[in-house]
Formats: structure tokens, sequence, C-alpha cells
């Protein structure tokens, strides 16, 4: 039974950031937000939120002394990515308004909060933002994205060997997927789904004639061939910037959006890898506004979702400039248990609370706090 469970507000307000659970917490990096300065080179942020308490917490700035461990610090991006491999988060690429794009790879360790550059060798994919990154092993998967210094959209895939810090171009086989960025790649068993993202008409150059799959493309990495799929109806509406995870073996798609559309999405489908097939979920409770450039974390059965950007109320869901970010965050539980749907109702029902356990009454009164990490800004960032 499916369910909203959880709505809080008063987060980090951030768009296109990216995010990784770690055990009972996710942290987030960078993004930005409207109205923040994007032109001054500093440090990137971290944010933690601890899925017990419910409460979000930025770690402080990293001291750096000297120029060389100051390069071991990624600067404030957004567009860029982040995986977990054992006690080390990789984040890669992305680009900021002064630097550009970026194609340094930083390693965050999760139990000293330290940031190093490993050394890497091999062929080092160009600096790009709107890619997608996967693991698989020890190996992280980078796979189209817009290029800096070519101007183009790619559909090349990158693999990083962490057991010996050597990157490669994959020398797929197949027809390949279409040039793209700002899709979802996710690992299910060892196949590739690449679902959505903006393409253009003219291939791997913008001409702002731009396409929106909505057809999965499938790799498989233990032969490195892209596989032909079978298209079913019904269909999710192609779309870029949503969000994308695996539960129980099925690929899950929330919110994006379709510029030819003009709309913004905050609808949720589920893909079955065995039959080629997608079903609209409908999950009870009351879930997120249409938006795009969201984070979405699977921990333990529930899934974290926040930020992101949508139309401000009074434009309408199709209006691409005029946005308002988002500081919030939604729970969505794919199992919720009984407790968990007692607390709902006492909350629901403004229900009397002094005679339950001190534990329970900590509980509903984290499910209703508010953090108070953000400020109220508005965006005109799309």
């Amino acid at each position: 039974m499916l369910r909203w469970t959880v709505h809080l507000e008063g987060g980090p307000r951030r768009v296109n950031h990216a995010a990784v659970a770690v055990g009972h917490k996710v942290y987030s990096f960078g993004g930005y937000c409207s109205g923040e300065d994007y032109e001054t080179l500093r440090q990137i942020d971290v944010h933690v939120f601890n899925t017990v308490s419910l409460r979000w917490m930025k770690l402080p700035p990293v001291r750096i002394t000297g120029h060389e461990r100051a390069r071991e610090v990624p600067y404030m991006r957004y567009g860029h990515t982040a995986v977990l491999l054992d006690d080390t988060i990789y984040l890669w690429g992305g680009r900021n308004d002064t630097e550009g794009a970026c194609n340094v790879l930083y390693a965050f360790d999760v139990n000293t909060h330290r940031w190093y550059t490993p050394r890497t060798s091999g062929t080092v994919p160009g600096a790009r933002d709107g890619h997608s990154a996967c693991v698989l092993g020890k190996a992280m998967y980078i796979f189209g994205g817009y290029e800096q210094l070519a101007d183009c959209f790619s559909n090349d895939i990158h693999k990083l060997d962490t057991t010996t810090m050597v990157w490669s171009l994959i020398n797929a086989r197949g027809t390949p997927a279409r040039w793209r960025d700002f899709h979802s790649a996710t690992i299910i068993g060892t196949k590739m789904f690449v679902f959505g993202g903006r393409a253009d008409r003219l291939g791997p150059f913008h001409s702002n004639n731009e396409v929106y799959c909505n057809k999965i493309r499938v790799f498989d990495t233990e032969t490195n061939c892209w596989l032909t799929t079978p298209s079913t109806q019904p269909l999710p509406e192609g779309r870029r910037s949503h969000s994308a995870f695996s539960y129980n073996g099925e690929l899950y798609i929330f919110g994006g959006y379709n510029s030819h559309m003009e709309r913004h999405f905050n609808d949720l489908w589920k893909f079955n890898p065995e039959n080629f097939t997608w079903k609209k979920v409908e999950p009870k409770g009351k879930g997120p506004c249409p938006r795009r450039r969201q984070c979405c974390c699977m921990v333990g059965d529930r899934i974290i979702l926040f930020g992101g950007t949508s139309p401000c109320p009074e434009q309408g869901m199709g209006d691409e400039f005029n946005l308002m970010d988002h500081s919030d965050l939604y729970i969505l539980d794919f199992s919720p248990n009984l407790k968990t749907l007692c607390k709902i109702a006492v909350i629901q029902y403004s229900l009397e609370q002094s005679g339950l356990p001190h534990d329970i009454r900590w509980e509903l009164a984290a499910m209703t706090t508010n953090s108070n990490i953000s400020r109220p800004i508005f965006s005109s960032h799309g």
C-alpha cells in the first residue's frame, strides 16, 4: 500500500542538486537557489537529512589550508551527480556560472566528512552537466549529458573502475540511445535502464528543436551492447529533469518537465523490466506538487524526495521561467506499517496525544515540525 506519509518544509532550498543515501541518512550536495551568488567561487555545501529524527543539518565548511588543499574540495555547482561506493561518495561533473563545467572526480569520506581528489587515469569524460551516474559492483557508469567543450549533447558511456581508478570509454555495440541530457539511468541487475531527457532533432547539436523520448533504452553491462526493446502501451509522457529509482526489481519515475506540452509533472509510473510494461501508480496521501530537478533517495522501503522547482502557483503548470524553488521534503513509504498508519491518523484527525507514550509523541512532533534551514526565496532560474 504505497502512501505519502510525511511532508515537511524549511529544508535546504535547492534545485538541480545531487543526493545519495548512506544508511539512515541522506547527503545532499550543492544545487542552486535563485537569489544566491553563483559567480563568486566557493566550496560546495553539504546538507544531511536524518530519516529517524526527520531533521536537516548543514555540515560546516571544510577548513582549507593552501592552494592544493583547496583544489580537493569541489566548488558550488549544479547538474552534477553523486554515487555511493562503500564508505565513499563520488561526485562528478556539473557546472557553475563562473568556472563552467567540470570533469574532476571528487571523493567524500562519509566517516570523516573529508574531501579528496583520487588520482585517475584512462579516458576521462569531457566536462559536462545533466549527465547520469549509476553504480554496478565497483564501477561507476556515466552516460550522456551536455559536453561543454564540444558544445553538444552526448550519448557516450564512460566507466570508472574504482578498484584501479581507471576511466574507459565503452565501445558499445547495437543502436545507441539518442544524445540527451537531464535523463535518468538506473541499474537493475546487470542492465542500465535509460529513460527520458532532453534531446534535439539535429542529433547531438542544440538547435532548440527539443525531443522528449518516452521509450526505455537498455544497455547490457555484461555484453556492452544496447538492446533492442519492445514498446508497449501505455507509456508515460516524455520528460526531462525527473527522478528515477528502483524498488524490488522494478523502475519508478516521478515528476519532470516537457516543454512541448508546457507541463510539469507530479505523476508516478512503474516499469516492469521483465515484460516491458508501464503502469501509472496512485499512492495514497497528499504528494508533491508538479516539479522538476528534485532529488529522490531510497532508504529502506521509503523514498525521500526533496527540493526541485515549479511554476509559481499563479502562473500555471506550463510556465518555464517564472519558477518557485522548493525547500520541502516528502516521504513515500512502499510498505507503511500499522504504527505509521496510526500516527498519520492521529495527525490527520488532530487526536488527543497526551495519553500516548513519550516516544510516540516525539515521533509525531518530528513528523509535523518543519526545519528552519532555508529562507523564503523565489526562483527565475529554469
